[in-house]
């Protein structure tokens, strides 16, 4: 549960089914800026990782490996309430739903949330660490997923309705 002067942080790692720059993902990138500024508009967004020196990357152009078809997205939001609606609320749920398309499942977490306090902007590198912590030992304070939020109401609703999956954001 949220507590007073701290922020919702999220990273999302996901692999293209292909290459950037092939047609099977074009739907996607060519989209990724659009959905990017949707989000840096929506209320309750706070801060996303990009291209702008200083140990940041953009996140279009990460690669947390060596393979280049990583994407991630690193972001900081007011509330869960505030991210929930952008995922799911807004055209960017489209795109979601249409994940399948251009992603490769994963056999582990991709999606990982933790506090903040309030103008903290979490590195890659820490965002890493709390995916890494939640996949060897499972929600908790320290990093969690959607079902460790008891106010994540719509990811519940998505979920029960079979749209939304347990690891995936």
């Amino acid at each position: 549960m949220q507590r007073d002067g701290y922020q919702l942080a999220e990273l999302n790692v996901a692999h293209l089914v292909a290459p950037r720059d092939d047609a099977r993902v074009a739907g996607f990138m060519t989209a990724i800026d659009r959905i990017n500024r949707l989000g840096m508009r929506a209320p309750g967004f706070v801060w996303m990782l990009e291209g702008s020196g200083g140990g940041d990357v953009d996140p279009r152009h990460a690669s947390i490996t060596e393979d280049p078809r990583y994407i991630i997205n690193l972001t900081v939001w007011e509330s869960v309430a505030t991210l929930e609606h952008f995922v799911w609320n807004t055209v960017h749920g489209q795109f979601y739903d249409r994940r399948g398309e251009w992603f490769e499942g994963l056999n582990a977490h991709h999606l990982v949330m933790w506090w903040v306090a309030e103008g903290h902007r979490p590195t890659l590198g820490e965002a890493l660490d709390r995916l890494a912590h939640l996949r060897e030992h499972g929600d908790s304070d320290h990093a969690f997923g959607w079902r460790h939020l008891p106010e994540a109401t719509v990811w519940r609703s998505r979920t029960v309705s079979g749209v939304a999956g347990g690891m995936v954001k």
